[in-house]
């Protein structure tokens, strides 16, 4: 069964917040770009993405911004 996740309007806005700042970390970038990427398409979280999204929700260090961001990309991964 093929999951119909979509990426929404607050995220991506979240997302675009994140790419413009020069301060944001490595992984916050990396999450924001997914999130972006799967904006309005059916493309699914990769598993490299997935595994940077899981380290991020489980580090207490991160923003709720990341956290957010982790959360949404985490959604669209396939469950294979």
């Amino acid at each position: 069964m093929a999951r119909n996740e979509r990426t929404g309007s607050r995220v991506t806005k979240s997302a675009s917040g994140v790419l413009r700042n020069p301060g944001a970390s490595t992984a916050a970038k990396s999450l924001a770009g997914s999130a972006l990427a799967q904006a309005g398409t059916p493309k699914q979280t990769s598993p490299a993405v997935a595994k940077t999204a899981a380290k991020a929700l489980n580090d207490g260090r991160m923003s709720t911004t990341t956290k957010a961001l982790a959360g949404s990309v985490l959604t669209q991964k396939s469950k294979r």
